[in-house]
C-alpha cells in the first residue's frame, strides 16, 4: 500500500481520542470519510488496528505496535515535508558561490543583501580566490556557481557574460601623469614601471596579454589590490586596476585615469557553473538576480568610487 502522512495522522488521532466522531472532527473530515481512511489503512496493512463496539474504540496489540512506529516516524516525516515546502518557497536553503576577491569585496555583498531582503533565512557560503580556484570549486561541485574574469570554452562549464570590466591607471596626485585626462598604455609600458600582481591573478594575466609581446616594467609585485593601493597612496608607485578594484583606491592622494590602447581593454566578467548540474531553487533565484543587476551594480560602483574625468580646477 501507499502509506501516507494523512493515514498516519488519522490513525494517531483516533488512537488518542478513541472516538470516530471526535477524531473525524479533529482531522476536518466527515465521519464517513474518516472511517473510510482508517478502513483503507487496515486493508493496506492487512491488520486490524482497532477493536470497535457500540461504545468503545480500543487499539489491538498490532495497533499498539503500529502506534509506537507512527509516533517515531510521523514527526520526522512532517518535519521533512515542512522543510521541502520552505525550500520551495525560498524560506530555507543554502547558496554557495565562489568569486574573485575584488567581486567579494565590492558587488557580491550588495547582491547577497538584496537577496536576503526577501529571503532572510537563506544561508550563504562564500569562497574567494583567483580564477583557477573558483573554477576548480565549480568542477568539484563544492559551490553552486562562480563569478570570474574571462570566458571559458569548455564542455563541462556553462558560462554567461554578466558585463565587462575596464581598466584604470592609479597614481599619486603629485605624479607627472596625474594631470592627464587619459593615459596611453604604450606610454606607461615605456616610461613608468608599475606595481603588478601575482602571476595567478586574473588582473596580471589580462594586462600581460593586453600588451603582448611587450612586457610591463615592474616596480613591485604584490598579491592584493589593497597593498597596491597603500603603495600608490604613499607615492611609492603606480598601477593599473580593474573597475572592480576602484573602491580600494578611494583616497585624496590618489588620481584615477582611464587607460587607452590596451588590446582587449575590456575583460568579460562571467557567471560560471557546471553544465550538467541543476541548481537548487534558491541558487537559481540568486543566479537570476545576479544576471539582472550585476552590470548596473558595477556602474554604480564606478560612480560611487569618486572616479571623474580630469577637470582643470581639480588642482
Amino acid at each position: 500500500m501507499n502509506l501516507s502522512i494523512r493515514h498516519m495522522r488519522a490513525f494517531k488521532t483516533l488512537a488518542a481520542m478513541r472516538n470516530f466522531t471526535r477524531a473525524a472532527e479533529e482531522c476536518y473530515l466527515s465521519q464517513s470519510a474518516f472511517s473510510a481512511l482508517i478502513a483503507n489503512l487496515e486493508e493496506g496493512l492487512q491488520l486490524r488496528l482497532f477493536r470497535r463496539d457500540t461504545r468503545n474504540v480500543d487499539l489491538t496489540r498490532e495497533g499498539e505496535v503500529f502506534l509506537e512506529i507512527v509516533e517515531r516516524l510521523l514527526p520526522e516525516l512532517e518535519s521533512a515535508v515542512d522543510t521541502m515546502k520552505d525550500m520551495a518557497k525560498l524560506r530555507r536553503g543554502e547558496i554557495s558561490v565562489a568569486a574573485l576577491p575584488t567581486i567579494c569585496s565590492s558587488i557580491l555583498p550588495k547582491l547577497i543583501y538584496r537577496f536576503r531582503e526577501e529571503h532572510k533565512d537563506i544561508d550563504f557560503i562564500v569562497a574567494d580566490g583567483p580564477n583557477a580556484k573558483c573554477i576548480g570549486l565549480v568542477r568539484k561541485g563544492l559551490v553552486d556557481f562562480a563569478i570570474c574574469a574571462g570566458q571559458y570554452q569548455e564542455k563541462d562549464l556553462m558560462v554567461e557574460v554578466l558585463t565587462t570590466d575596464s581598466f584604470f591607471f592609479a597614481c599619486h596626485i603629485t605624479h607627472p601623469l596625474a594631470r592627464r585626462r587619459v593615459v596611453a598604455a604604450t606610454e606607461i609600458q615605456e616610461d613608468h614601471p608599475i606595481i603588478v600582481y601575482d602571476v595567478a591573478s586574473s588582473i596580471r594575466q589580462h594586462l600581460d596579454a593586453a600588451i603582448y609581446p611587450l612586457q610591463w616594467k615592474k616596480s613591485y609585485v604584490v598579491n592584493n589590490l589593497s597593498t597596491a593601493a597603500a603603495l600608490v597612496a604613499g607615492s611609492l608607485g603606480v598601477t593599473i586596476i580593474p573597475a572592480l578594484g576602484l573602491p580600494l583606491f578611494i583616497s585624496p592622494t590618489i588620481r584615477i585615469l582611464p587607460v587607452s590602447g590596451l588590446k582587449n581593454g575590456q575583460r568579460p566578467i562571467c557567471l560560471v557553473r557546471a553544465a550538467h548540474q541543476p541548481l537548487s531553487l534558491a541558487a537559481g533565484a540568486f543566479v537570476q538576480l545576479t544576471k539582472d543587476i550585476f552590470a548596473s551594480e558595477l556602474s554604480i560602483l564606478i560612480e560611487s568610487s569618486g572616479y571623474k574625468p580630469w577637470q582643470e580646477n581639480q588642482m
